[in-house]
């Protein structure tokens, strides 16, 4: 039985004739590209003609080293990837992509435990599903990386480099680059960016709602602690490590940071 909640292959068919005669149709945008990465052929087949069908150009792999292969030589606008592949698992496929892009990565995964899913999101990925899943979910999920992406490209064009700090914390936006009193501190993709988010804003109280919009995307549908759960982890790599008080909790608001 495969994994997913999808229409059948005559369903599908019958929406495309319906669409394909409709004088009234929109026009397609410039397709984006998308690299799938499951080994269940059968539904990676589905789920191919409904991306297709959507506009997009997809493509495949069944394994986690052809897959990291074709994600780290080809530019890919966003990667599903499966969990539980052969050769190389889901997680250490994005851990090796991390180390090179930033490509958004949606995670495909028949697990449901919040460990697994902040292990994954530790790791780099932007966002994930859980089998079975309604094929109009992963569509929206796929639009929101999508956007939240170009969004960040063109903020990211439009405004200089900077150097944010707080005491002897300094993070190079250009460099990609955190550390303090010069030793360098290895952060995950979303570590950083919520670190980010909090030197921007210094001095300012930022409620859990605000940090999980601004980094996690207006239609994150994940763990609702994952702010909680994401300053915890910066704070003990950083509090508690040089033994100082950079994050601070305003109960019954958020989180800010002072100069320190």
């Amino acid at each position: 039985m495969i994994p997913i909640i999808i229409q059948t292959m005559t369903q599908i068919t019958d929406r495309i004739i319906i669409n394909s005669n409709n004088s009234g149709i929109e026009e397609t945008k410039m397709a984006e590209n998308i690299l799938l990465i499951e080994d269940e052929e059968k539904m990676a087949r589905m789920v191919e003609l409904e991306l297709t069908h959507e506009g997009y150009v997809v493509d495949k792999a069944f394994d986690g080293i052809s897959g990291l292969t074709k994600a780290e030589d080809e530019d890919y606008d966003l990667i599903l990837l499966d969990i539980m592949l052969p050769g190389l698992t889901g997680t250490e496929v994005l851990r090796r992509l991390r180390k090179i892009k930033d490509t958004p990565v949606i995670l495909l995964t028949a697990r449901d435990s919040t460990v697994d899913k902040v292990t994954g999101l530790d790791q780099g990925a932007d966002d994930y599903i859980t089998k079975p899943f309604v094929i109009e979910e992963l569509l929206a999920r796929i639009r929101a990386n999508l956007r939240k992406n170009i969004k960040a490209e063109t903020e990211g064009n439009n405004s200089p480099a900077s150097t944010l700090t707080a005491g002897k914390l300094s993070l190079d936006d250009e460099k990609h680059l955190v550390t303090y009193d010069n030793n360098e501190i290895e952060l995950t993709l979303k570590e950083y960016e919520l670190l980010k988010c909090l030197l921007e804003n210094k001095g300012r109280v930022l409620t859990r709602d605000s940090l999980l919009n601004k980094v996690w995307g207006y239609d994150y549908a994940g763990e609702t602690n994952a702010v909680d759960v994401y300053v915890r982890y910066l704070r003990s790599k950083i509090d508690e490590e040089y033994d100082i008080k950079l994050i601070n909790t305003v109960r019954g608001v958020g989180y800010q940071i002072k100069e320190i």
